[in-house]
């Protein structure tokens, strides 16, 4: 990676930026998406406060990592939840992603976070080596069973 790619934190000034790949995310997996421009704008006032920060590689941005920050009764500190780690394809394969974790790990321990929680889909599993090589965990430690995400919408997305 050169200087432009090494993996920053980003400001709501590059909300754009982090909706158009997010939607080419959910586009190359097939998923739905409102789009790159609505994503923006939630990005810009989401990125704005305290409770989301997001990572981006290269200028322009060729990868993306979005974290929600929320509190938790089971931490002194807060919980992050990697939403999503995304890296064009033609950019795979080069270190980025891991670069990127690091960085998370690094800005997480930095601002009071405690805990880093991701959800992979079962079939992911390029995604769940990923993590497990970088020490990630779907084995709840004291109890040694497998930690499920159960999901519900509520409320049919814009």
């Amino acid at each position: 990676m050169d200087g432009d790619d090494t993996p920053r934190l980003a400001d709501a000034s590059e909300a754009d930026q982090i909706g158009r790949l997010l939607h080419d995310f959910n586009t190359e997996f097939e998923t739905p998406s409102p789009g790159a421009d609505v994503l923006s704008e939630r990005l810009a006032v989401l990125l704005a406060g305290k409770s989301m920060f997001a990572i981006l590689a290269g200028r322009p941005a060729f990868a993306v990592a979005l974290v929600s920050v929320r509190p938790s009764v089971w931490y002194s500190g807060r919980v992050g939840l990697l939403d999503e780690l995304y890296v064009e394809p033609n950019r795979r394969s080069e270190g980025t992603g891991s670069a990127i974790l690091r960085l998370l790990s690094d800005h997480a321990r930095a601002v009071g976070i405690d805990a880093i929680e991701i959800n992979v889909d079962e079939g992911d599993v390029d995604a769940q080596r990923f993590y497990e090589r970088h020490g990630y965990s779907s084995i709840e430690p004291e109890t040694n069973e497998r930690a499920f995400y159960y999901y519900q919408e509520l409320r049919v997305p814009d």
